[in-house]
């Protein structure tokens, strides 16, 4: 009888191990993925006579414009990132890498943990539970049956925070939290 626990171990072990080593061969992977017209201009630094090099980067500088105009390559800054995470926030999303969703295993320093906004509109739907609309028109639904000591009026202050287990806590105007859920 004390041999299935220690088979049962070692069984899961190497099924996390071979889990973990396909995911390092996954991250490498898309990390040397890189679009074909990215590549094109990055080897263009490599041509030593002058006007080849600028040959080179004209063509390769004329396709990624084009390849933009179509809308099959988009480039975005950092700045963009910020603000798309902040308007997603709270929204089950796949983990993309645009985004800072790769599968390094890293925290990202710059992931979204809370935000802050102002009430636009509340009200209580046939349970009880709190509707609130942020000015940012995300709309957040109340998941668990505590009460607000005061009604959530247009102007005030909410802060919401991600909780454990991929909720989130919204408090309105400093009272305690309500558990809520992002809906639109």
């Amino acid at each position: 009888m004390t041999r299935k626990p220690v088979l049962l171990a070692a069984l899961l072990l190497g099924l996390m191990t071979a889990a973990y080593a396909q995911r390092g061969e996954q991250r490498e992977q898309r990390k040397q993925e890189q679009p074909a017209l990215f590549e094109a201009l990055v080897r263009c630094r490599a041509l030593t006579e002058a006007a080849a090099r600028l040959q080179c980067f004209d063509e390769a500088a004329a396709a990624l414009d084009q390849a933009a105009q179509r809308r099959d390559i988009v480039v975005v800054d950092r700045g963009q990132v910020r603000e798309s995470r902040r308007r997603l926030f709270g929204l089950a999303l796949p983990r993309l890498p645009i985004f800072g969703g790769g599968d390094d295993g890293r925290p990202d320093p710059e992931e979204i943990t809370q935000l802050e906004g102002t009430v636009l509109r509340a009200s209580q739907d046939g349970y009880g539970h709190w509707v609130v609309r942020l000015q940012d028109e995300s709309l957040w639904v109340q998941t668990d049956n505590n009460t607000l000591a005061l009604r959530p009026r247009p102007g005030q202050p909410v802060l919401i925070r991600r909780a454990a287990l991929g909720s989130y806590v919204m408090r309105v105007n400093g009272q305690p939290g309500i558990r809520v859920r992002r809906q639109l």
